[in-house]
C-alpha cells in the first residue's frame, strides 16, 4: 500500500514544472515531502506561483531559468540544484515542445527544435544528473501516448521525439540498474492543459473514459514511480490515458 508522505529529505528537480503537467508535479513532490527546484523557460510569473503554491506544503522550492533546448542551462540547473541542496535524489523531465505540422510543409528549423527539446534535453538532463543519483535514485520522463497512437495529422515529429523518449528510457534503465537507480517514462493522453483547451470536445468522444485526465492524475503516477513502493519498476512506460490508446 502507498503511504504519504514518502519522499521526505527528498530532493527533486522537475525539468519543465511552471505550469501544467509540471507544475502539479512540482506541488505533489512538495506535498509528499521533497525539496523541489523547477526549471522554467519563459514563464517566470507561472513559476513562482508554482514554487508559491509547492511550499505552503512546508517544503523548500527554487526556480531556475533554463531552455530545455540549451545543453548548458540544462546541466546548470542540476548544478544549481545541487548547490542549493546539496543532493538529487528524483529528476523529472517533463519540458518538451509541440509544434504540429504535415510531413510536406514540416520546416526543418522546427523539426531541430522539437528534437533538441524532446530528446536531447531528456538525454543531457539525465546524463548531467547520474553521477549525483545514489542508490535508490529516481529518474522519470513525461512521454505521450502520441508515442503509441498518434491519431490526428500534423503530429508526426512530436509522436516521433516522445517514441525516442520512451526507447532512450529502456536503454538507460538497463545501463543504471547495477547503480539501483529507476527509470520511467509516464505517458499521458488528452490531459487538461493549457495546450488542450481549444480540442477538448474533439477529443473527449476519444477516450473511452469519457473526460480528459487531470494534471493531478498524472502528478500521482509520477509520485508513485518516486517513491520507494516503485523500487522494483524500471524501464517501463506508463499509460495514462483514459483508455485512448486500449
Amino acid at each position: 500500500m502507498y503511504n504519504e508522505p514518502a519522499l521526505i529529505d527528498k530532493v527533486a528537480l522537475v525539468l519543465g514544472g511552471s505550469r501544467g503537467i509540471g507544475a502539479a508535479i512540482v506541488r505533489r513532490l512538495a506535498a509528499n515531502g521533497a525539496s523541489v527546484a523547477l526549471t522554467y523557460a519563459n514563464s517566470a510569473e507561472k513559476a513562482a506561483e508554482t514554487a508559491r503554491a509547492a511550499e505552503a506544503h512546508g517544503q523548500p522550492v527554487i526556480t531556475i531559468k533554463a531552455d530545455s533546448a540549451d545543453p548548458k542551462a540544462v546541466v546548470d540547473a542540476v548544478a544549481q540544484t545541487i548547490a542549493r541542496f546539496g543532493r538529487l535524489d528524483i529528476l523529472v523531465v517533463n519540458a518538451g515542445i509541440l509544434i504540429r505540422g504535415t510531413v510536406d510543409t514540416y520546416d526543418l528549423a522546427d523539426f531541430d527544435r522539437m528534437v533538441a527539446t524532446n530528446v536531447r534535453g531528456v538525454f543531457v538532463a539525465i546524463q548531467a544528473s547520474t553521477p549525483h543519483l545514489r542508490e535508490g535514485g529516481r529518474i522519470i520522463t513525461i512521454g505521450s501516448n502520441t508515442a503509441i497512437r498518434t491519431a490526428f495529422p500534423g503530429g508526426s515529429v512530436y509522436s516521433m521525439t516522445k517514441g525516442a523518449v520512451a526507447s532512450l528510457v529502456r536503454g538507460i534503465a538497463i545501463d543504471l540498474a547495477p547503480r539501483g537507480i529507476t527509470v520511467n517514462n509516464v505517458q499521458p493522453g488528452p490531459t487538461e492543459t493549457d495546450i488542450t483547451a481549444a480540442h477538448a470536445e474533439m477529443v473527449k468522444p476519444l477516450v473511452p473514459l469519457g473526460r480528459l485526465g487531470k494534471p493531478e492524475e498524472i502528478a500521482g503516477l509520477v509520485a508513485y514511480l518516486a517513491s520507494p513502493e516503485a523500487g522494483f519498476i524500471t524501464g517501463s512506460s506508463q499509460t495514462i490515458d483514459g483508455g485512448y490508446v486500449a
